[in-house]
């Protein structure tokens, strides 16, 4: 079991390291420029992840294996993490940045990573795509609020009215949530989907992931990064060691088991998701911690997501 996990850890995380190197690479060859690299990044912001996230929940059935307790569970342990990546924030943090490592330390590769992972192990998603309803609507919602607040474009910003209206805009028009709202309305709905549909939607979420990974990639700067070491080692930190260390067992003292508790431990300890890169992007941040902090939490959870599923089933959990 131990070393399936391992194989299936490293499986789903140093291909996703690699495409980032990949997109490293074919940016120092000239293949790509910033301009073109900065036009990948709206293009998978505004079409290809709001149609991995419609492709991911249209499908599942919620009707029939709603849990609100587990749901409940994953909302509250998200508002918490975010409480304390706010903390970190304000410790290590400075200027516009912050908003940044916020992000980068309590968003998680849920949608990406978490249907993928659960499936592999139990055959099924159903609780992963539970976890997503549970999370990813808050991922986006506290992500765009707090990449406007903190971006350097709110310098421009007239007055508080000015922000919290642009704020509130941005929230309601942000595709990926607009994403999450069509494909829940669509599944509660039971909408059949036609097949050119199915097929489409498909083509465009399988996709998103490459190509964010890509841009993310291409954009890095490694000499931009040299000053940032501390600060993203501290979001790994947290990301990968620090929210487990203290949900897991609260979750087991609930009473979650077996494929929820996998779709917890995903929740909190994945890797960073790469489309925090493309959103802090998008609101004017310069996205070098995010970069790194996704590539840095991606190449460490192959070993620490191993790490902790050996515990839980270790100890009977899983």
């Amino acid at each position: 079991m131990f070393l399936n996990n391992l194989i299936f850890s490293l499986n789903a995380t140093v291909p996703v390291f690699l495409m980032m190197v990949f997109g490293w690479f074919v940016h120092r060859i000239k293949l790509l420029d910033d301009n073109a690299t900065s036009q990948v990044n709206r293009f998978v912001f505004r079409a290809l992840l709001p149609a991995l996230l419609f492709m991911d929940l249209s499908t599942a059935d919620f009707r029939a294996v709603w849990d609100g307790k587990f749901v409940l569970f994953c909302m509250c342990v998200t508002i918490l993490s975010v409480g304390i990546a706010v903390i970190y924030s304000m410790i290590c943090g400075k200027g516009h940045e912050r908003g940044e490592i916020i992000q980068a330390s309590y968003r998680s590769s849920a949608a990406i990573l978490g249907i993928a992972f659960v499936n592999n192990i139990y055959g099924h998603s159903t609780m992963a795509a539970l976890m997503i309803v549970g999370t990813v609507p808050l991922y986006n919602i506290i992500a765009v609020t707090t990449l406007a607040v903190t971006s350097p474009d709110t310098d421009k910003a007239k007055d508080r009215a000015t922000l919290v209206k642009s704020t509130v805009k941005s929230i309601i028009t942000n595709p990926i949530i607009l994403g999450i709202v069509v494909g829940i309305g669509w599944s509660l709905l039971k909408i059949p989907q036609p097949v050119i549909l199915s097929k489409s939607v498909t083509y465009l979420g399988n996709m998103a992931t490459p190509l964010s990974l890509i841009s993310l990639g291409a954009s890095f700067r490694f000499d931009d990064a040299k000053g940032k070491l501390r600060v993203t080692l501290g979001i790994a930190c947290i990301k990968l060691v620090l929210f487990c260390s203290i949900f897991l067992p609260i979750a087991v003292k609930l009473g979650f088991r077996g494929e929820k508790l996998i779709a917890i431990l995903v929740m909190l300890g994945s890797a960073t998701t790469s489309s925090c890169f493309v959103m802090a992007k998008n609101f004017g941040h310069k996205g070098i911690i995010t970069a790194f902090a996704v590539m840095l939490t991606t190449l460490c959870s192959a070993f620490t997501l191993t790490g902790w599923l050996f515990i839980l089933k270790t100890l009977n959990y899983i």
